[in-house]
């Protein structure tokens, strides 16, 4: 029987070196471009990667398995840290984040219990530990790793709505189910704010109607103004506000919400206030910058994301809490995984502060990549990035064939393309998809304001002035020749 697994064989561990060299030269090979995509529209790729079947009755073996990824996976993978990709809030992992992602997978340790992951564990509580202090939320904070940004929104949103019914309503959520005036839950948030908040307001049975989504300013911010209203309007009706959500960082624009003013209301009414950072918490890191998210130690609890402006890979998240007596929500023990006799001789087990069982050791990530580079290097990264999208602003400001929604923030421009036509909403479509196809290079689309625009969202620190130029170049010329 060929290896099967890594192990203290010598022959295994040949196996797996020739596996990985082999895989990591296959990878370099396809990295042929500086585009970040290859072309081929959907029914194309579908028939380039069709199979008969991907379960043969004979295993094909290793070596035709590389040849089939070779020719049908690599080259139409999207190259994420090509300077031509910009459409979303995910971008190019640093060289280091790939190494521990090597070493994840090797010792594929879970993080739910102390005796599947002893390091695993302690160093993901110091990590933890770190990140509290690095957003200066006090001695009685605390964390857990998280798949995504959706994750740890939900999380937060359970331990709000928990907190408030039991030290408000004095009800145990935990044990009895939601409390009968459930229907009265109210949780405020921007119109623009991600959709984990509808989604999780649904999972939790408290219904998109207990979302009450506040309007924007022309930055657009959340109205404080507007948000101070509704609550009293809601309390004077005898709703129950639980939680607002500030983001900071919104998916489109990047815009953050007004962090003092919403935490003044907040502390006003008792109400459980979370911020949705999990696109805008890098930029604590940047020397120039970080006043931009100050205000974020107010909150009850952060939700941070490493695979956006951390330049991790996907999957890495976290949900912070100032007081970790929060996490106690979400525990339960079971005799086969976290026995409390265990706990109570120093034996941690993360299962008890996390919505999943089965986790990656995602913390490694971040424990490798801040080490590695430091304050300085983390820094000098996310300057660039916002720096490079205040560039991009004022050169579209100065070309009449563009309008721009608003001035960036932290690292996303959203802009359009115009004609002086009733086209413009079809041209900034068509503009996106010949970007794609014809050129490879990946920008986003939104609707802002009611039209069609589009985005680029810049995470990669490698993006020059001169390459923005060229690009807006290229998009003014397919835009003009719609006209």
């Amino acid at each position: 029987m060929q290896s099967l697994f890594l192990s203290n064989d010598e022959k295994d561990k040949k196996e797996y070196i020739k596996i990985i060299e082999q895989t990591a030269e296959a990878v370099c090979d396809a990295f042929d471009s500086s585009s970040a995509y290859s072309g081929p529209e959907p029914e194309e790729l579908r028939k380039d990667i069709h199979l008969d079947s991907i379960l043969p009755d004979n295993g094909l073996g290793w070596e035709r398995v590389l040849e089939l990824t070779k020719q049908k996976i690599l080259p139409n993978m999207l190259r994420t840290p090509s300077t031509d990709y910009m459409p979303h809030l995910h971008g190019p992992a640093v060289l280091e984040s790939l190494a521990s992602e090597l070493i994840i997978s090797a010792y594929n340790q879970s993080m739910d219990s102390w005796d599947q992951a002893p390091v695993a564990t302690e160093i993901e509580v110091e990590v933890i530990r770190h990140l509290c202090a690095l957003y200066n939320l006090g001695q009685q904070a605390d964390g857990v790793f998280t798949s995504g940004g959706s994750q740890s929104n939900q999380t937060a949103i359970i331990l709000a709505r928990d907190w408030y019914c039991s030290e408000i309503l004095k009800f145990d959520v935990k044990k009895y189910g939601l409390p009968e005036q459930f229907k009265k839950l109210r949780m405020y948030t921007s119109e623009i704010s991600h959709f984990s908040m509808e989604k999780s307001a649904h999972i939790l049975g408290l219904g998109y109607e207990s979302v009450v989504k506040i309007p924007v300013d022309s930055k657009k911010r959340m109205d404080t103004t507007v948000l101070k209203k509704r609550i009293a309007q809601d309390i004077a009706e005898g709703n129950l506000p639980f939680l607002v959500v500030g983001t900071v960082g919104t998916t489109d624009f990047g815009s953050i919400d007004p962090l003092f003013e919403i935490a003044a209301v907040c502390k006003e009414h008792n109400i459980w206030f979370h911020a949705d950072a999990a696109y805008g918490s890098g930029v604590i890191l940047s020397d120039a910058y970080k006043n931009r998210v100050a205000g974020l130690e107010l909150c009850d609890s952060i939700t941070v994301d490493f695979h956006k402006m951390f330049l991790l890979p996907i999957s890495c998240s976290a949900v912070l809490v100032k007081n970790a007596a929060d996490f106690d929500a979400l525990t339960i023990h079971a005799d086969y995984l976290n026995r409390e006799e265990d706990e109570e001789d120093g034996y941690i087990n993360l299962v008890d502060k996390s919505l999943q069982t089965t986790r990656r050791f995602d913390a490694l990530k971040v424990w490798m990549s801040f080490l590695c580079r430091g304050k300085d290097g983390w820094s000098e990264i996310i300057t660039k990035s916002m720096e490079n999208a205040s560039y991009l602003y004022t050169l579209l400001k100065k070309n009449q064939r563009f309008s721009v929604i608003t001035e960036p923030e932290i690292t996303s421009v959203v802009f359009r393309f115009v004609s002086g036509t009733e086209k413009d909403d079809d041209i900034n479509r068509a503009v996106r998809r010949t970007l794609l196809h014809k050129h490879g290079i990946v920008v986003g689309q939104t609707v802002a304001d009611g039209n069609v625009c589009l985005k680029f969202t810049l995470l990669n620190p490698l993006m020059t002035h001169k390459k923005l130029e060229q690009l807006i170049s290229v998009i003014q010329a397919e835009g003009e020749k719609l006209i």
